[in-house]
């Protein structure tokens, strides 16, 4: 009995000596790993639990008027990050985190998953703007939830109401598509970029270089103290050429109404107004655009995203007479003596064509047939001309490409040629396809920068400024070899000149088709423009319907003065059947242009006058 307790005594010693031994070795080579074997990374995973890298956000550069009045700000704001090494699941704590923080838990797991390719330690912003209770939420969940931190930013603050919305665009967080541009190939998932507009155009000028700063975080995760902090640099500020004064005055003048209105001056290109309508709230975008609000956008049929000044392409309809003028008098194809009678319609190639006055204007010559808009002056004319001579003025006039206004996404309108049509119909041109592209219509379109650049360029003798938002000088300083400020001339006689620009002053003065535009002292020229917006039979045929708006569109384009203008307007009202509803507007921004002229000169206010009766009554409707 006693040798059996002896040897059980003897067994538990030798048990407890081996696990005594085997700890040892556990302990040893544990500590082997720590300090000899892989002591960087389980240094790193320790740092990892007291020091965290947060990032300093840099605000963007503010946007401010001619006048240096801001029209873009910032804001304080806060910012919640995800850190997807710091949590061990997930793909679980994501339901917890979207009811926290008041998201949507399928819309966060799709939007950490198209972010999977980036690395795991960089953040990913899953709430801007965020509420002090989605902050007291991360305070109170450090322990479950370690990877949600917040860091302060300064979140854009657009105009309300949309002003100038289209103009000035709005920024977004970088997409996985915009990384492969070359534009962005050195940014990171997350960044906020410029998306459209000028916030799109200057973007490498407006945003800053974020810092960064390391914190000593206890066992909770809060941060009890910092180490070090990479101070961020803020974004440049940007001097527009745009005129408050004349924003408001066109803004005004476009409410409720479909269409744009840009204001510029031909003498140096800038551009003094922008509007186009629809508008959309860019602070939409600011934070994070919710589902509901991008479908309402995307699903208006009036396009309020599409910024109509340099983007919506529309027949130019009687606006592009003044280019054909230039073109007529400049190739020879007229003198003073071509005249032709117009008695309200005319035949050509077999078929008849419409003046928009039934009555007609009998014996027309040049000066008469612009005043008044006669189509079958025109259409002789560009018969005359030819689709080749009258497709070579009309683009080195400015038609059928970009005028190269620093502003993303313009378009080129079109001014059709044979060559054209047989590249993209593969159909030969008809002689009769002349007669509608003379009064501005059939594949001819533009876009109203276009026209603003044309009839200004011709106005101004043949010297056509870029368009442009930003002052030359400014921009250089950060892109010392952009073009910016580019002249284009175009040899056109004083005598055209004279011929074309008397002609836009009778259309104002002289009892024209915009004498609603005519201001008392102020000295205004200018052409309107109906266009159809489909054929006669087929606004017949849809005549009634609520789904299609058949209406004319209506443009005008004012300068003043009427010869080497100041400033040139343009007003593009969709469907505003007559361009008696576009002189106004233009008349307004001009109105605006003089009067704050006249104020720091002293001066008191302009006045519209009633039309003038024509010196050359003309028999029916003078409005197109």
């Amino acid at each position: 009995m006693q040798d059996r307790d002896t040897k059980l005594a003897q067994f538990k010693i030798a048990v407890v000596q081996y696990a005594t031994v085997a700890i040892f070795f556990l302990l040893a080579s544990g500590f082997w790993r720590l300090q000899i074997s892989q002591p960087d990374y389980y240094r790193e995973l320790s740092d990892q639990n007291k020091i965290k890298s947060l990032p300093v956000l840099a605000p963007r550069g503010r946007i401010t008027d001619r006048e240096g009045r801001t029209i873009v700000e910032h804001y304080p704001s806060f910012t919640i990050l995800l850190i997807r090494e710091q949590f061990k699941d997930l793909e679980t704590a994501i339901p917890k985190i979207a009811d926290g923080l008041d998201l949507d838990a399928s819309d966060l797991r799709n939007h950490i998953h198209r972010l999977r390719s980036a690395p795991r330690y960089e953040p990913i912003r899953i709430k801007e703007d965020a509420s002090l209770a989605d902050l007291a939420f991360i305070e109170s969940h450090r322990d479950e939830l370690p990877g949600l931190e917040h860091v302060e930013e300064s979140r854009r603050l657009y105009p309300r109401d949309g002003f100038m919305a289209h103009a000035i665009g709005y920024v977004g967080e970088v997409s996985e598509a915009e990384l492969d541009l070359p534009e962005f190939a050195n940014f990171r998932t997350g960044q906020i970029i410029g998306k459209t507009g000028i916030e799109r155009e200057y973007n490498d000028i407006l945003m800053g270089t974020d810092g960064m700063r390391r914190v000593i975080v206890n066992n909770r995760g809060k941060e009890v103290s910092r180490l070090d902090e990479l101070p961020s640099k803020g974004g440049n500020p940007l001097r527009l050429t745009i005129d408050l004064d004349l924003q408001a005055a066109a803004e005004e003048a476009m409410e409720g109404k479909n269409g744009a209105v840009v204001a510029l001056d031909p003498r140096t290109g800038e551009v003094l107004a922008m509007v186009s309508r629809p508008v959309f709230d860019p602070n939409k975008f600011a934070v994070k655009i919710l589902k509901s609000d991008w479908k309402e956008l995307t699903d208006d049929p009036n396009h309020p995203l599409m910024n109509k000044a340099i983007q919506a392409q529309l027949a130019p309809g009687s606006t592009f007479k003044i280019l054909e003028s230039v073109a007529a008098l400049e190739s020879g194809t007229i003198t003073d003596d071509t005249a032709y009678n117009c008695a309200g319609a005319a035949t050509f190639y077999g078929r008849s064509y419409k003046c928009h006055t039934k009555g007609g204007h009998g014996h027309t010559e040049l000066h008469r047939a612009i005043v008044f808009s006669c189509d079958v002056f025109f259409y002789n004319v560009g018969i005359k001309l030819g689709i080749d001579r009258l497709a070579y003025y009309a683009m080195h006039l400015g038609l059928g490409a970009k005028t190269g206004i620093d502003l993303p996404a313009e378009e080129s309108g079109l001014m059709p040629t044979p060559q054209w049509k047989l590249k993209n119909s593969h159909e030969k041109w008809y002689a009769g396809e002349i007669v509608s592209v003379a009064i501005g219509q059939g594949q001819v379109t533009a876009t109203p920068i276009q026209l603003a650049y044309a009839l200004g360029g011709i106005a101004s003798g043949g010297n056509f400024r870029r368009p442009h938002l930003v002052f030359p000088d400014e921009i250089k300083q950060w892109r010392p070899n952009a073009d910016i400020d580019h002249t284009t001339v175009f040899p056109i006689s004083d005598e055209t000149v004279e011929k074309v620009t008397s002609g836009m002053y009778g259309v104002v003065n002289e009892g024209g088709t915009a004498a609603r535009a005519r201001l008392v002292g102020i000295d205004i020229g200018g052409k309107t423009g109906t266009a159809q917006v489909m054929s006669n039979d087929l606004a017949k045929a849809m005549k009634g319907s609520k789904d299609v708006d058949t209406r004319d569109n209506a443009w005008f384009v004012g300068t003043s003065p009427h010869r080497n203008p100041e400033i040139a307007v343009t007003c593009l009202l969709e469907h505003g059947e007559t361009s008696a509803n576009a002189t106004p507007i233009v008349r307004e921004v001009i109105r605006a242009y003089w009067e704050k002229k006249q104020r720091r000169a002293g001066g008191g206010v302009i006045q519209a006058t009633k039309p003038s009766t024509p010196k050359t009554p003309a028999p029916g409707v003078l409005n197109e």
